[in-house]
């Protein structure tokens, strides 16, 4: 991946994570920057970018961070170089499954959500006169 280091400014606009809540992760230990600058800022890499969007998008799912934690290690052994036992291959795979499935039952669970919420304000809208949605005195 691409070695081009980005302030946690940059990151933080491209994840559109807060500044607070990317150290929190990074305290937590679920990212830790590449890098530091000789000024001690953080510095980071596409790949770090990658792994705060995959925190990102769990986090509004309920995903604890113990849970992101063990995705992450579970894709981190996944994606290494070094070569893996058919076993212990299966056994990080079948984790990722397992987070997949919870992911698309969260997934349900919110449409049904976003169509109650729909149905709701469709109600409250047919209870509004036609004209401009405007209390009329």
């Amino acid at each position: 991946m691409d070695d081009q280091h980005m302030q946690i400014g940059e990151v933080a606009a491209r994840t559109e994570l807060s500044l607070r809540t990317i150290r929190h992760y990074e305290e937590t230990g679920l990212v830790i920057p590449s890098a530091r600058s000789q000024g001690g800022f953080r510095l980071y890499t596409e790949t770090d970018v990658a792994r705060l969007m995959v925190i990102r998008r769990m986090k509004p799912l309920g995903f604890t961070l113990e849970q992101m934690r063990d995705l992450l290690d579970a894709t981190d052994r996944l994606d290494g170089t070094y070569d893996l036992e058919v076993d212990e291959r299966e056994m990080l795979l079948e984790r990722v499954r397992a987070y997949e499935q919870a992911a698309a039952e969260q997934v349900e669970k919110l449409r049904v959500q976003l169509s109650r919420a729909e149905d709701f304000a469709a109600t409250l809208r047919g209870r509004l006169p036609e004209t401009g949605h405007t209390q009329q005195q």
